[in-house]
């Protein structure tokens, strides 16, 4: 098994996360500022139960901080992870585009 180091982001934790829709428009939500789990909860057709799930999906994959207030947790996006996350996927975009190129290169060849 590899081990993975403690300030590597895990891809597969990010990336389980963000596979559900409703934890992708809580993203979504957040990255428009800072909301409580009572405003989050309220756009969506799920019980609070189930926000605070998805919401705790979210926090452990390092997506989100949530800052307890009293009764009011207040949630936060943490945009680091997501850069981690569009930086793997770019090397793979790179990959597949060098790869399309040369196949059009080929086919243009071919047609001559």
């Amino acid at each position: 098994m590899v081990e993975r180091q403690s300030n590597e982001p895990d891809l597969d934790a990010i990336f389980g996360a963000l596979a559900h829709p409703t934890r992708r428009a809580l993203v979504e939500q957040l990255a428009a500022g800072p909301a409580s789990v009572g405003e989050l909860a309220e756009p969506h057709d799920v019980s609070l139960a189930a926000v605070s799930k998805h919401l705790q999906v979210l926090e452990d994959a390092g997506l989100i901080e949530v800052e307890k207030d009293g009764r009011i947790r207040r949630c936060y996006l943490d945009a680091a992870p997501l850069s981690e996350a569009f930086g793997w996927l770019t090397r793979y975009r790179v990959f597949w585009d060098d790869r399309f190129d040369a196949l059009a290169d080929h086919l243009e060849t071919e047609d001559r």
